[in-house]
């Protein structure tokens, strides 16, 4: 392989084109960014460092392993604070359009940052997600396999979502490098390169009061001991939106966090997409 075909094959490794379609990584917008690091240094452990996207962003890092993105939200913006997962695409501007065209909506972008381009989109049921293209965030594979994050979608209809994601992010569209979808148990199950990195499931209510039931994109943390990650959210100004549930067949158990602005987010000790009853 000569020099320029390294250099491609190196840039392609650490960019959205040899991931697309599949969850590559997560943020939360905070009120407060040095709110937000003592809440999750303290539940989840997780030391901070600046991040390539300006002073008001920082980047997570656990075991010396990059996890999540932080922001600060705007002042002037009216958003919820929330987890959100970014996928990997391959042009922003015709991903954005695709959204649009299945009845989704863009609520913010796309715009340049100095590594790729990003925007803020909703599924049809309201469910938020980014899409990114560009310079992976982190390299995929290490943060798949080291970051302990999963997300799964709990929706109104998993398989009418999974067309809509289908069509928008070229999921087993055929086209070499895509995401596959299989069914188990009345989930989709997103696969990339043979690994679980998403699940979808049905259940969600549209009008649901509680934001832990309506649709919604989840972000999961796999942490050693759930119990200790919920102590310390409630000592530090969290709450429990879901209750902690018992251990399964898997040994694994979870529980769906609030931080102190409201940020949902989950916590389980499963080493594989778990999304449960209201989760």
């Amino acid at each position: 392989m000569n020099e320029d075909m390294t250099r491609t094959a190196a840039a392609r490794s650490t960019s959205t084109e040899a991931v697309f379609g599949a969850p590559c990584w997560v943020s939360l917008m905070a009120r407060d960014l040095r709110s937000a690091h003592g809440f999750y240094g303290a539940v989840l452990g997780w030391e901070f460092r600046r991040g390539h996207l300006g002073e008001e962003f920082s980047v997570a890092y656990s075991d010396g392993f990059p996890v999540a993105g932080i922001g600060a939200l705007a002042p002037a913006l009216r958003v919820a604070v929330a987890w959100t997962p970014y996928f990997a695409v391959t042009d922003a501007d015709e991903t954005a359009s695709r959204v649009r065209e299945r009845s989704g909506t863009i609520a913010v972008g796309p715009l340049p940052f100095t590594t790729g381009r990003g925007a803020l989109a909703a599924d049809r049921d309201g469910a938020v997600f980014g899409i990114w293209e560009g310079r992976l965030l982190a390299q995929w594979e290490l943060w798949r396999v080291h970051a302990r994050v999963w997300v799964g979608l709990r929706t109104r209809d998993a398989f009418e979502a999974a067309i809509f994601y289908g069509e928008v992010l070229d999921w087993a569209s055929g086209i070499p490098g895509c995401c596959e979808v299989s069914y188990v148990d009345e989930e989709v199950v997103l696969l990339s390169g043979g690994h679980a990195v998403a699940r979808l499931r049905s259940g969600a209510v549209e009008s649901a009061p509680d934001p832990a039931v309506r649709p919604r994109w989840q972000v999961h943390f796999r942490v050693p001991d759930v119990s200790v990650c919920v102590a310390a959210a409630l000592r530090h100004g969290g709450s429990v939106a879901v209750p902690q549930a018992p251990a399964g067949q898997e040994g694994d158990d979870q529980a769906t966090l609030r931080d102190p602005d409201g940020g949902l987010f989950t916590v389980s000790s499963g080493s594989d997409p778990v999304i449960g009853d209201g989760g």
